[in-house]
Protein backbone atom coordinates (compact mmCIF):
# COMPACT_ATOMS: atom_id res chain seq x y z
CA UNK A 1 0.00 0.00 0.00
CA UNK A 2 1.70 3.35 -1.37
CA UNK A 3 2.53 6.02 1.65
CA UNK A 4 0.28 9.29 2.43
CA UNK A 5 2.33 11.14 0.83
CA UNK A 6 2.99 9.03 -2.52
CA UNK A 7 -0.84 8.84 -2.79
CA UNK A 8 -0.93 12.64 -2.31
CA UNK A 9 1.57 13.02 -4.92
CA UNK A 10 -0.68 10.66 -7.31
CA UNK A 11 -3.90 12.94 -7.49
CA UNK A 12 -3.88 15.31 -10.09
CA UNK A 13 -4.78 18.72 -9.30
CA UNK A 14 -8.29 18.63 -11.00
CA UNK A 15 -11.74 19.21 -10.30
CA UNK A 16 -12.42 15.83 -8.49
CA UNK A 17 -9.13 16.25 -6.55
CA UNK A 18 -10.21 18.54 -4.46
CA UNK A 19 -6.53 20.45 -4.64
CA UNK A 20 -6.14 24.48 -4.38
CA UNK A 21 -3.54 25.96 -6.67
CA UNK A 22 -0.36 25.54 -4.96
CA UNK A 23 2.77 27.39 -4.65
CA UNK A 24 0.72 30.25 -5.72
CA UNK A 25 1.33 32.75 -3.02
CA UNK A 26 3.92 34.59 -1.37
CA UNK A 27 4.38 36.31 1.26
CA UNK A 28 3.16 40.14 0.09
CA UNK A 29 0.46 38.44 -1.74
CA UNK A 30 -1.18 36.80 1.69
CA UNK A 31 0.00 40.43 3.29
CA UNK A 32 -2.44 42.13 0.69
CA UNK A 33 -5.23 39.77 2.13
CA UNK A 34 -4.66 40.22 5.64
CA UNK A 35 -4.07 43.93 5.57
CA UNK A 36 -6.78 44.37 3.00
CA UNK A 37 -9.32 42.44 5.56
CA UNK A 38 -8.82 44.94 7.74
CA UNK A 39 -9.48 47.50 5.44
CA UNK A 40 -7.20 50.58 6.76
CA UNK A 41 -8.86 53.95 5.10
CA UNK A 42 -12.15 52.68 6.14
CA UNK A 43 -10.95 51.55 9.58
CA UNK A 44 -9.67 55.04 10.23
CA UNK A 45 -12.54 57.22 8.61
CA UNK A 46 -15.16 55.22 9.34
CA UNK A 47 -14.05 52.83 12.71
CA UNK A 48 -11.91 54.80 14.58
CA UNK A 49 -13.97 58.22 14.37
CA UNK A 50 -16.99 56.43 15.12
CA UNK A 51 -15.35 54.73 18.21
CA UNK A 52 -14.30 58.08 19.46
CA UNK A 53 -17.10 59.44 19.20
CA UNK A 54 -19.71 56.50 20.61
CA UNK A 55 -17.12 55.25 23.45
CA UNK A 56 -16.12 59.35 24.63
CA UNK A 57 -12.58 57.71 25.32
CA UNK A 58 -10.19 60.14 23.97
CA UNK A 59 -7.23 58.04 24.51
CA UNK A 60 -8.32 54.92 22.10
CA UNK A 61 -5.29 55.10 19.75
CA UNK A 62 -3.40 53.47 23.10
CA UNK A 63 -5.63 50.65 23.32
CA UNK A 64 -4.02 49.68 19.74
CA UNK A 65 -0.81 49.29 21.74
CA UNK A 66 -1.45 46.51 24.43
CA UNK A 67 -3.90 44.70 21.72
CA UNK A 68 -1.04 44.45 19.57
CA UNK A 69 0.96 42.71 22.10
CA UNK A 70 -1.68 40.30 22.69
CA UNK A 71 -2.07 39.67 19.30
CA UNK A 72 1.82 39.22 18.77
CA UNK A 73 1.75 36.42 21.64
CA UNK A 74 -0.98 34.68 20.14
CA UNK A 75 0.95 34.73 16.54
CA UNK A 76 3.86 33.24 18.16
CA UNK A 77 1.86 30.19 18.85
CA UNK A 78 -0.09 30.49 15.96
CA UNK A 79 3.15 30.87 13.09
CA UNK A 80 4.57 27.39 15.23
CA UNK A 81 1.39 25.87 14.37
CA UNK A 82 1.79 26.91 11.04
CA UNK A 83 4.82 24.95 10.41
CA UNK A 84 3.04 21.62 11.14
CA UNK A 85 -0.54 22.45 10.31
CA UNK A 86 -1.15 23.20 6.57
CA UNK A 87 -4.87 23.58 5.92
CA UNK A 88 -7.49 26.31 4.55
CA UNK A 89 -9.57 25.20 7.66
CA UNK A 90 -7.32 27.23 9.54
CA UNK A 91 -9.05 27.93 13.27
CA UNK A 92 -10.89 24.58 12.41
CA UNK A 93 -8.16 22.38 12.10
CA UNK A 94 -6.10 24.34 14.69
CA UNK A 95 -8.68 23.40 17.23
CA UNK A 96 -9.14 19.73 15.82
CA UNK A 97 -5.77 18.55 15.93
CA UNK A 98 -4.70 20.52 19.20
CA UNK A 99 -8.07 20.33 20.88
CA UNK A 100 -10.76 17.48 19.69
CA UNK A 101 -12.23 16.84 16.65
CA UNK A 102 -15.53 17.88 18.06
CA UNK A 103 -14.37 20.92 19.06
CA UNK A 104 -12.89 21.67 15.75
CA UNK A 105 -16.58 21.28 14.03
CA UNK A 106 -18.30 23.74 16.86
CA UNK A 107 -15.56 26.03 15.46
CA UNK A 108 -15.72 25.60 11.81
CA UNK A 109 -19.66 26.37 12.45
CA UNK A 110 -18.48 29.49 14.52
CA UNK A 111 -15.81 30.85 11.72
CA UNK A 112 -18.40 29.74 8.90
CA UNK A 113 -21.17 32.14 10.94
CA UNK A 114 -18.39 35.11 11.68
CA UNK A 115 -16.50 35.07 8.02
CA UNK A 116 -20.17 35.19 6.56
CA UNK A 117 -21.79 37.79 8.40
CA UNK A 118 -18.29 40.20 7.69
CA UNK A 119 -18.49 39.88 4.58
CA UNK A 120 -21.93 40.50 4.26
CA UNK A 121 -22.32 43.46 6.27
CA UNK A 122 -19.38 45.38 4.50
CA UNK A 123 -21.93 45.10 1.31
CA UNK A 124 -24.05 48.02 3.58
CA UNK A 125 -21.34 50.19 4.29
CA UNK A 126 -20.44 49.73 0.51
CA UNK A 127 -23.67 50.40 -1.33
CA UNK A 128 -23.90 53.72 0.66
CA UNK A 129 -20.40 54.68 0.76
CA UNK A 130 -20.14 54.10 -2.85
CA UNK A 131 -23.21 55.58 -4.14
CA UNK A 132 -23.01 58.55 -2.30
CA UNK A 133 -19.60 59.23 -4.61
CA UNK A 134 -21.42 58.42 -7.85
CA UNK A 135 -24.01 60.94 -7.24
CA UNK A 136 -21.95 63.35 -6.54
CA UNK A 137 -19.09 63.10 -8.86
CA UNK A 138 -21.10 61.31 -11.66
CA UNK A 139 -24.52 62.03 -11.37
CA UNK A 140 -25.34 58.69 -10.77
CA UNK A 141 -28.29 58.28 -8.48
CA UNK A 142 -29.11 54.63 -7.50
CA UNK A 143 -30.37 53.09 -4.32
CA UNK A 144 -27.63 51.82 -2.31
CA UNK A 145 -28.53 47.61 -3.11
CA UNK A 146 -28.38 48.08 -7.15
CA UNK A 147 -24.36 49.18 -6.14
CA UNK A 148 -23.80 45.80 -4.18
CA UNK A 149 -25.42 43.93 -6.38
CA UNK A 150 -22.90 44.99 -9.45
CA UNK A 151 -19.78 44.50 -7.18
CA UNK A 152 -21.57 41.08 -5.98
CA UNK A 153 -21.18 40.04 -9.67
CA UNK A 154 -18.13 41.28 -9.69
CA UNK A 155 -16.61 39.52 -6.55
CA UNK A 156 -18.32 36.27 -7.81
CA UNK A 157 -16.34 36.03 -11.20
CA UNK A 158 -13.10 37.05 -8.97
CA UNK A 159 -14.02 34.00 -6.50
CA UNK A 160 -13.93 31.45 -9.44
CA UNK A 161 -10.85 33.11 -10.92
CA UNK A 162 -6.91 32.33 -9.82
CA UNK A 163 -6.14 33.41 -6.10
CA UNK A 164 -3.29 35.04 -7.46
CA UNK A 165 -5.06 37.23 -9.81
CA UNK A 166 -7.16 38.60 -6.69
CA UNK A 167 -4.15 39.01 -4.78
CA UNK A 168 -3.06 41.44 -7.72
CA UNK A 169 -6.59 43.34 -7.59
CA UNK A 170 -6.08 44.03 -3.95
CA UNK A 171 -2.39 45.35 -4.22
CA UNK A 172 -3.63 47.85 -6.46
CA UNK A 173 -6.55 48.81 -3.88
CA UNK A 174 -4.48 48.54 -1.09
CA UNK A 175 -1.00 50.71 -2.07
CA UNK A 176 -3.97 53.21 -3.03
CA UNK A 177 -5.63 53.52 0.17
CA UNK A 178 -2.73 53.41 2.27
CA UNK A 179 -1.03 56.31 0.28
CA UNK A 180 -3.98 58.37 0.71
CA UNK A 181 -4.01 58.05 4.72
CA UNK A 182 -0.39 58.47 4.69
CA UNK A 183 -0.41 61.76 3.13
CA UNK A 184 -3.19 62.47 5.78
CA UNK A 185 -1.55 61.35 8.08
CA UNK A 186 1.61 63.64 7.04
CA UNK A 187 -1.03 66.22 6.49
CA UNK A 188 -2.02 66.60 10.05
CA UNK A 189 1.21 66.11 11.84
CA UNK A 190 2.46 69.38 9.77
CA UNK A 191 -0.77 70.96 10.13
CA UNK A 192 -2.43 70.17 13.65
CA UNK A 193 -5.77 70.76 14.91
CA UNK A 194 -6.62 73.59 16.86
CA UNK A 195 -5.37 72.36 19.88
CA UNK A 196 -1.78 71.50 18.58
CA UNK A 197 0.26 68.05 18.85
CA UNK A 198 -0.79 66.12 22.22
CA UNK A 199 -0.17 62.80 23.67
CA UNK A 200 -3.72 62.26 25.16
CA UNK A 201 -4.40 59.42 22.77
CA UNK A 202 -1.92 57.44 24.29
CA UNK A 203 -2.36 58.57 28.01
CA UNK A 204 -3.20 55.08 29.86
CA UNK A 205 -5.27 56.75 33.35
CA UNK A 206 -7.55 58.50 30.01
CA UNK A 207 -7.90 55.33 28.30
CA UNK A 208 -9.10 53.51 31.39
CA UNK A 209 -11.56 56.16 32.88
CA UNK A 210 -14.46 55.32 31.07
CA UNK A 211 -15.81 52.89 28.49
CA UNK A 212 -13.16 50.41 28.01
CA UNK A 213 -15.19 47.41 27.14
CA UNK A 214 -16.47 49.43 24.00
CA UNK A 215 -12.91 50.64 23.44
CA UNK A 216 -11.73 47.07 23.09
CA UNK A 217 -14.72 46.00 20.90
CA UNK A 218 -13.78 48.34 17.85
CA UNK A 219 -10.24 48.04 18.54
CA UNK A 220 -11.10 44.41 17.85
CA UNK A 221 -13.09 45.20 14.72
CA UNK A 222 -10.09 46.87 13.46
CA UNK A 223 -8.11 43.80 13.41
CA UNK A 224 -10.49 41.93 12.11
CA UNK A 225 -8.66 39.10 9.13
CA UNK A 226 -5.18 39.24 10.68
CA UNK A 227 -5.53 36.26 11.36
CA UNK A 228 -6.53 35.10 7.57
CA UNK A 229 -3.05 34.04 6.51
CA UNK A 230 -3.25 30.11 7.43
CA UNK A 231 -6.65 29.92 4.93
CA UNK A 232 -3.77 30.44 2.24
CA UNK A 233 -1.03 28.07 3.69
CA UNK A 234 -1.93 25.15 0.95
CA UNK A 235 -1.45 27.73 -1.81
CA UNK A 236 1.58 29.43 -0.14
CA UNK A 237 4.93 28.94 -1.99
CA UNK A 238 6.29 28.00 1.25
CA UNK A 239 3.70 27.03 3.73
CA UNK A 240 6.02 26.44 6.72
CA UNK A 241 7.49 30.34 6.60
CA UNK A 242 5.14 32.13 4.47
CA UNK A 243 2.08 32.03 6.69
CA UNK A 244 4.32 32.94 9.55
CA UNK A 245 6.19 35.89 8.35
CA UNK A 246 2.93 37.57 6.48
CA UNK A 247 0.84 37.08 9.60
CA UNK A 248 3.73 38.86 11.55
CA UNK A 249 4.27 41.89 9.18
CA UNK A 250 0.58 42.04 9.02
CA UNK A 251 0.14 42.68 12.63
CA UNK A 252 2.56 45.28 12.68
CA UNK A 253 1.38 46.97 9.70
CA UNK A 254 -1.94 46.99 11.29
CA UNK A 255 -0.93 47.54 14.77
CA UNK A 256 1.84 50.81 13.66
CA UNK A 257 -0.63 52.75 11.19
CA UNK A 258 -3.75 52.66 13.08
CA UNK A 259 -2.21 53.60 16.12
CA UNK A 260 -0.61 56.72 14.73
CA UNK A 261 -3.80 57.32 12.34
CA UNK A 262 -6.17 57.18 15.19
CA UNK A 263 -4.08 59.86 17.44
CA UNK A 264 -3.67 62.00 14.28
CA UNK A 265 -7.74 61.94 13.64
CA UNK A 266 -8.00 63.20 17.05
CA UNK A 267 -5.52 65.85 16.50
CA UNK A 268 -7.12 66.95 13.48
CA UNK A 269 -10.10 68.46 15.52
CA UNK A 270 -9.02 67.99 19.20
CA UNK A 271 -9.53 65.27 21.23
CA UNK A 272 -12.28 67.00 23.55
CA UNK A 273 -14.26 67.73 20.08
CA UNK A 274 -14.07 64.13 18.06
CA UNK A 275 -15.67 62.92 21.07
CA UNK A 276 -18.21 65.43 21.78
CA UNK A 277 -21.31 65.31 19.13
CA UNK A 278 -21.97 69.13 20.00
CA UNK A 279 -18.52 70.21 19.04
CA UNK A 280 -18.66 68.00 16.05
CA UNK A 281 -22.27 69.43 14.64
CA UNK A 282 -20.63 72.72 15.48
CA UNK A 283 -17.47 72.08 13.80
CA UNK A 284 -19.41 71.00 10.75
CA UNK A 285 -18.89 67.62 11.09
CA UNK A 286 -22.57 66.32 10.00
CA UNK A 287 -24.14 64.35 7.47
CA UNK A 288 -27.42 64.20 5.48
CA UNK A 289 -29.22 65.68 8.87
CA UNK A 290 -27.24 69.07 9.83
CA UNK A 291 -27.77 68.66 13.72
CA UNK A 292 -26.93 65.19 13.41
CA UNK A 293 -23.07 64.19 14.25
CA UNK A 294 -21.09 62.32 11.81
CA UNK A 295 -17.37 61.63 12.76
CA UNK A 296 -16.97 59.93 9.54
CA UNK A 297 -16.68 63.47 7.48
CA UNK A 298 -13.35 64.25 10.09
CA UNK A 299 -10.86 62.86 8.11
CA UNK A 300 -12.60 63.62 4.20
CA UNK A 301 -13.37 67.35 5.68
CA UNK A 302 -9.82 68.13 6.99
CA UNK A 303 -7.75 66.34 4.46
CA UNK A 304 -9.47 68.11 1.86
CA UNK A 305 -8.90 71.32 3.88
CA UNK A 306 -4.90 70.22 4.17
CA UNK A 307 -4.16 68.89 1.03
CA UNK A 308 -7.22 70.20 -1.60
CA UNK A 309 -10.15 68.51 -3.27
CA UNK A 310 -8.28 66.27 -5.70
CA UNK A 311 -7.11 64.52 -2.25
CA UNK A 312 -10.99 64.25 -0.89
CA UNK A 313 -12.34 63.24 -4.38
CA UNK A 314 -9.71 60.56 -4.47
CA UNK A 315 -10.36 59.76 -0.39
CA UNK A 316 -13.78 59.54 -1.00
CA UNK A 317 -13.31 56.45 -4.03
CA UNK A 318 -11.16 54.48 -2.52
CA UNK A 319 -13.06 54.50 0.74
CA UNK A 320 -15.49 52.68 -1.05
CA UNK A 321 -13.22 50.63 -2.36
CA UNK A 322 -11.46 50.10 0.47
CA UNK A 323 -14.65 48.17 1.50
CA UNK A 324 -14.86 46.55 -2.35
CA UNK A 325 -11.17 45.11 -1.33
CA UNK A 326 -12.60 43.67 1.96
CA UNK A 327 -15.35 42.05 0.45
CA UNK A 328 -13.01 40.42 -1.80
CA UNK A 329 -10.66 39.16 1.00
CA UNK A 330 -13.95 37.73 3.26
CA UNK A 331 -15.22 36.11 0.36
CA UNK A 332 -12.10 34.00 -0.29
CA UNK A 333 -12.02 33.27 3.48
CA UNK A 334 -15.77 31.92 3.61
CA UNK A 335 -14.77 29.52 0.04
CA UNK A 336 -11.66 28.09 1.91
CA UNK A 337 -13.70 27.44 4.46
CA UNK A 338 -16.36 25.64 2.77
CA UNK A 339 -13.67 23.83 0.89
CA UNK A 340 -12.01 22.48 3.39
CA UNK A 341 -15.44 21.29 5.42
CA UNK A 342 -15.98 19.35 2.03
CA UNK A 343 -13.14 18.06 1.49
CA UNK A 344 -13.25 16.27 5.19
CA UNK A 345 -17.10 15.31 4.61
CA UNK A 346 -18.12 17.39 7.46
CA UNK A 347 -20.38 19.33 4.68
CA UNK A 348 -21.33 17.48 1.05
CA UNK A 349 -18.47 16.24 -0.82
CA UNK A 350 -19.46 18.45 -4.15
CA UNK A 351 -17.89 21.36 -1.46
CA UNK A 352 -14.77 20.25 -2.25
CA UNK A 353 -14.80 20.83 -5.61
CA UNK A 354 -11.95 23.18 -7.26
CA UNK A 355 -11.84 24.60 -10.76
CA UNK A 356 -9.07 22.32 -13.31
CA UNK A 357 -8.04 25.47 -14.53
CA UNK A 358 -7.43 28.12 -12.03
CA UNK A 359 -7.51 25.80 -8.56
CA UNK A 360 -10.18 27.76 -7.08
CA UNK A 361 -12.19 26.53 -4.88
CA UNK A 362 -15.60 27.29 -7.17
CA UNK A 363 -18.24 25.35 -5.28
CA UNK A 364 -17.38 27.35 -2.05
CA UNK A 365 -17.28 30.36 -3.41
CA UNK A 366 -20.81 30.08 -5.50
CA UNK A 367 -22.47 29.07 -1.86
CA UNK A 368 -20.73 32.30 -0.10
CA UNK A 369 -21.85 34.13 -3.55
CA UNK A 370 -25.34 32.78 -2.79
CA UNK A 371 -25.27 33.49 0.66
CA UNK A 372 -24.57 37.44 0.24
CA UNK A 373 -26.97 37.96 -2.88
CA UNK A 374 -29.77 36.26 -0.46
CA UNK A 375 -28.83 38.27 2.53
CA UNK A 376 -28.83 41.90 0.48
CA UNK A 377 -32.00 41.05 -1.48
CA UNK A 378 -34.09 40.58 1.84
CA UNK A 379 -32.76 43.91 2.89
CA UNK A 380 -33.47 45.46 -0.48
CA UNK A 381 -37.18 44.05 -0.57
CA UNK A 382 -37.28 44.83 2.97
CA UNK A 383 -36.38 48.66 2.69
CA UNK A 384 -34.02 47.72 6.02
CA UNK A 385 -30.97 50.46 7.17
CA UNK A 386 -28.00 49.33 5.25
CA UNK A 387 -25.37 50.80 7.83
CA UNK A 388 -27.42 50.47 11.20
CA UNK A 389 -28.59 47.23 10.68
CA UNK A 390 -26.70 45.44 7.53
CA UNK A 391 -23.34 46.65 8.09
CA UNK A 392 -23.62 47.66 12.24
CA UNK A 393 -25.40 43.50 13.03
CA UNK A 394 -23.31 41.67 10.91
CA UNK A 395 -20.17 43.47 11.60
CA UNK A 396 -20.09 43.35 15.02
CA UNK A 397 -21.28 39.41 14.61
CA UNK A 398 -18.41 38.95 13.05
CA UNK A 399 -15.87 40.59 14.70
CA UNK A 400 -16.91 39.04 17.97
CA UNK A 401 -17.22 35.62 16.79
CA UNK A 402 -13.07 36.23 15.39
CA UNK A 403 -12.15 36.90 18.91
CA UNK A 404 -14.20 33.51 19.80
CA UNK A 405 -12.42 32.02 17.80
CA UNK A 406 -8.70 33.50 18.46
CA UNK A 407 -9.24 32.76 22.14
CA UNK A 408 -9.82 29.06 21.70
CA UNK A 409 -7.59 28.48 19.02
CA UNK A 410 -4.76 29.77 21.38
CA UNK A 411 -5.46 27.27 23.84
CA UNK A 412 -5.97 24.95 20.88
CA UNK A 413 -2.14 25.08 20.04
CA UNK A 414 -0.75 24.85 23.95
CA UNK A 415 -3.06 21.74 23.51
CA UNK A 416 -0.92 20.59 20.16
CA UNK A 417 2.65 21.03 21.02
CA UNK A 418 1.88 18.95 24.56
CA UNK A 419 0.03 16.40 22.54
CA UNK A 420 3.66 16.47 20.06
CA UNK A 421 6.38 17.72 22.34
CA UNK A 422 9.00 16.82 19.47
CA UNK A 423 7.89 19.77 17.45
CA UNK A 424 8.18 22.17 20.50
CA UNK A 425 12.06 21.98 19.50
CA UNK A 426 12.15 24.11 16.52
CA UNK A 427 10.52 27.27 17.56
CA UNK A 428 10.60 26.45 22.04
CA UNK A 429 8.67 27.05 25.13
CA UNK A 430 7.95 29.86 24.99
CA UNK A 431 6.14 30.28 21.32
CA UNK A 432 4.45 26.99 21.72
CA UNK A 433 3.21 27.09 25.32
CA UNK A 434 3.64 30.32 27.43
CA UNK A 435 2.84 33.15 24.63
CA UNK A 436 -0.63 31.33 23.31
CA UNK A 437 -1.60 30.45 26.65
CA UNK A 438 -0.99 33.88 27.94
CA UNK A 439 -3.33 35.00 24.67
CA UNK A 440 -5.79 32.88 25.25
CA UNK A 441 -6.52 34.46 28.58
CA UNK A 442 -6.30 37.70 27.73
CA UNK A 443 -8.57 37.14 24.88
CA UNK A 444 -11.06 35.44 26.42
CA UNK A 445 -11.42 37.84 28.75
CA UNK A 446 -11.98 40.71 26.34
CA UNK A 447 -14.42 38.47 24.73
CA UNK A 448 -16.18 38.33 27.61
CA UNK A 449 -15.88 42.05 27.63
CA UNK A 450 -17.22 42.18 24.47
CA UNK A 451 -20.74 40.68 25.22
CA UNK A 452 -21.09 42.80 27.97
CA UNK A 453 -20.74 45.72 25.71
CA UNK A 454 -22.61 44.30 22.56
CA UNK A 455 -25.39 46.62 22.88
CA UNK A 456 -22.88 49.68 22.68
CA UNK A 457 -22.11 48.31 19.66
CA UNK A 458 -25.21 47.47 17.86
CA UNK A 459 -26.51 50.84 19.34
CA UNK A 460 -23.39 52.89 18.59
CA UNK A 461 -25.10 54.85 22.28
CA UNK A 462 -23.37 54.00 25.76
CA UNK A 463 -26.58 54.14 27.60
CA UNK A 464 -29.42 53.42 25.17
CA UNK A 465 -32.05 50.62 26.26
CA UNK A 466 -30.91 46.89 25.55
CA UNK A 467 -31.43 46.45 21.64
CA UNK A 468 -33.07 42.55 21.02
CA UNK A 469 -30.06 42.30 18.70
CA UNK A 470 -27.67 42.65 21.21
CA UNK A 471 -28.80 39.50 22.60
CA UNK A 472 -30.14 37.28 19.28
CA UNK A 473 -26.86 37.87 17.30
CA UNK A 474 -24.51 36.62 20.19
CA UNK A 475 -27.00 33.77 20.62
CA UNK A 476 -26.60 32.70 17.05
CA UNK A 477 -23.09 32.88 17.27
CA UNK A 478 -22.67 30.75 20.48
CA UNK A 479 -25.77 28.58 19.64
CA UNK A 480 -23.82 28.09 15.75
CA UNK A 481 -21.09 26.62 17.72
CA UNK A 482 -23.26 24.27 20.19
CA UNK A 483 -25.21 22.57 16.77
CA UNK A 484 -21.17 22.52 15.45
CA UNK A 485 -20.08 20.26 18.62
CA UNK A 486 -23.70 18.13 18.51
CA UNK A 487 -23.40 17.52 14.85
CA UNK A 488 -19.35 16.33 15.54
CA UNK A 489 -20.59 14.19 18.47
CA UNK A 490 -23.05 12.76 15.83
CA UNK A 491 -19.82 12.14 13.73
CA UNK A 492 -18.34 10.44 16.11
CA UNK A 493 -20.77 7.82 16.62
CA UNK A 494 -22.67 7.42 13.63
CA UNK A 495 -19.95 8.04 10.89
CA UNK A 496 -16.34 7.43 12.40
CA UNK A 497 -14.73 7.18 8.71
CA UNK A 498 -15.29 10.62 8.36
CA UNK A 499 -14.82 12.15 11.98
CA UNK A 500 -11.22 9.59 12.26
CA UNK A 501 -9.90 12.06 9.30
CA UNK A 502 -11.83 15.63 10.80
CA UNK A 503 -8.67 18.60 10.86
CA UNK A 504 -5.90 16.36 8.73
CA UNK A 505 -6.46 18.47 5.38
CA UNK A 506 -5.03 17.09 2.45
CA UNK A 507 -4.40 13.65 3.96
CA UNK A 508 -8.05 13.53 4.47
CA UNK A 509 -8.62 13.79 1.04
CA UNK A 510 -6.05 11.60 0.19
CA UNK A 511 -7.63 8.93 2.40
CA UNK A 512 -11.22 9.90 1.12
CA UNK A 513 -9.89 9.38 -2.55
CA UNK A 514 -8.30 5.83 -1.72
CA UNK A 515 -11.47 4.85 -0.25
CA UNK A 516 -13.61 5.30 -3.76
CA UNK A 517 -10.72 4.26 -5.69
CA UNK A 518 -11.08 0.93 -3.63
CA UNK A 519 -14.96 0.74 -3.00
CA UNK A 520 -15.43 1.07 -7.47
CA UNK A 521 -12.52 -2.20 -7.82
Amino acid sequence: MATSEAAESAIPPTAESGQLHRKSLGVPDIVFFIVAAAAPLTAVAGGQAVSYLVTGNQAIPFFYLPFAIILILFVLGYAAMSRHVANAGAFYSYVARGMSRVGGVGTAFVAFISYNAMQVGIYGLFGVAFGAFMADKAGITMDWYWWCFIAWGIIALLGVLQIDLNAKVLAVLLCLEILVVFLYDVAIAADPGPGGITLTGFDPSIAFAGAVGASLAFVMAAFTGFESAALYSEEAKDPKRTVARATFIGVGIVAGFYAISSWLLGISVGPEVITDPAALVKGGFVGIDPKVPDPTTVLFITGADRLGAFWGDAATLLFATSLFAALISFHNAVARYTFALGRERILPRVFDKVSARTGAPWVGSLTQTLIAFTVLLIFAVSNEDPILKLFTWFTNLGATGVLLLLAVTSFAIVGFFRKHPEDQTDAGKIATLWAPAIAGIALSVIFVVVLLNFNVLITSAQDAPTDKMSIILPAVLIGGGIIGIIYGLYLKSAKPEVYEWIGQGPRAEVHTASAHATAED
